[in-house]
């Protein structure tokens, strides 16, 4: 057993029955501590033997389980796969902490450790919010509350690429070790596909003949089992990707899981990469590494969400209505049409810009025949 200072406040640690106990005292005095440790280790044992109810203590990763399973009943199916994806991230870091040893510093290191992984404000802030969740149940948020900042999140919702950008990027997709790049980008540009359901597409939802796209799982309820309509060169494209696996089945994935390797003589360069293995039932995981790399060899600074971005700025400068729009993209809230609004109106502008031709006075609304007349009157 032993007793530490950290700051002015004392902590006691000792281990009971192999598992580790290290709780603060809440006394800025030593002796007291030690009166404290004493009785948590008395409490213990009297628990053992049955003649009290003792507190076991839990870990950080056994009580967040228990926590997702007690709210299961309650949440909705999205927000139950966004704690457990958040659990995933946060079990690491700080599940086989007790709850009481879960401090400010862990969640600034965590943060850190995130945005340097590539997770976005927004996604840490997501993440952390399970663990605020977890601790506020325990009654142990407060003491973290005011250290605790949240990250800045960026409201920008993403760009559109230009002609030339798409074009680059293209073409660097092309020349990509990862042969699904290019047609992944070409698709998602065209339809307007969340990266989930690009990557978790089976063959059996694609319909040739139709031109179309039945979605799976998606981001919101709205989004899937939507009907997205492919352009002619999207439809060629995937059939060119299709000719790529002879034996394809219906329920193979359209972008499955590859495994690559140098092809030519061992010891020798000169040779290329090459995929000797294809796992036709698992999706890709990700294509991060293969679009970084296409990014950077077109000069192109984007996210894969501006390619659904640009494909939604096209079909809004195109003249798509906004009921259109939510059908295409899977939209739920109607706020996600208004930052899309100012194209449509910039497109009804052009339109309507047929009418702006030279014209001589007398066509000007702002001249009646009338005027014109008496002005020629005055002239003769």
């Amino acid at each position: 057993m032993a007793v530490f200072q950290r700051g002015e406040v004392w902590w006691y640690e000792f281990r009971y029955l192999g598992a580790r106990i290290r709780e603060t005292s809440h006394s800025p005095i030593k002796s007291v501590a030690l009166r404290i440790e004493r009785e948590r280790h008395r409490q213990l044992e009297l628990g053992t033997h049955g003649l009290t109810k003792a507190t076991q203590p839990k870990t950080f990763g056994v009580v967040a389980k228990a926590y997702l399973l007690e709210r299961e009943a309650h949440w909705q199916k999205k927000t139950r796969e966004i704690h457990a994806n958040s659990l995933k991230h946060l079990e690491p870091h700080f599940g086989k902490l007790l709850l009481n040893e879960i401090r400010s510093e862990h969640v600034s290191k965590y943060q850190r450790s995130r945005i340097r992984e590539g997770a976005s404000g927004r996604t840490v802030n997501i993440e952390t919010n399970l663990l605020r969740l977890v601790l506020r149940k325990a009654k142990l948020w407060s003491n973290l509350a005011d250290d605790v900042k949240p990250l800045k999140e960026n409201s920008n919702v993403g760009r559109e690429l230009s002609d030339d950008e798409v074009h680059r990027l293209l073409l660097a997709c092309k020349a990509s070790v990862s042969r699904a790049l290019y047609p992944a980008v070409l698709t998602s540009i065209h339809t307007g596909l969340r990266s989930i359901e690009l990557r978790l597409l089976r063959w059996h939802q694609i319909d040739f003949i139709e031109g179309t796209i039945t979605v799976g799982k998606s981001k919101t309820e709205g989004g899937e089992g939507r009907l997205v309509y492919l352009s002619a060169l999207a439809v060629e494209t995937l059939k060119h990707w299709r000719a790529q696996f002879p034996a394809v089945e219906p329920s193979h994935a359209v972008f499955p899981r590859e495994s690559y390797a140098l092809k030519g003589k061992k010891g020798t360069f000169g040779g290329i990469v090459v995929p000797y293995r294809t796992f036709h039932d698992q999706p890709i995981r990700s294509f991060q590494t293969a679009w970084r790399t296409a990014k950077k060899a077109a000069g192109v600074e984007c996210r894969w969400h501006d390619l659904r971005h640009s494909c939604a700025s096209r079909l809004a400068a195109g003249g798509a209505t906004d009921q259109t729009l939510q059908a295409l993209l899977g939209w739920m809230n109607p706020k996600m049409i208004e930052r899309y609004s100012h194209v449509r109106a910039e497109a009804k502008r052009k339109a309507v810009s047929v009418f702006d031709v030279a014209s001589s006075e007398t066509d000007s609304p702002q001249n009646s025949p009338q005027f014109a007349t008496s002005r020629n009157m005055n002239i003769m």
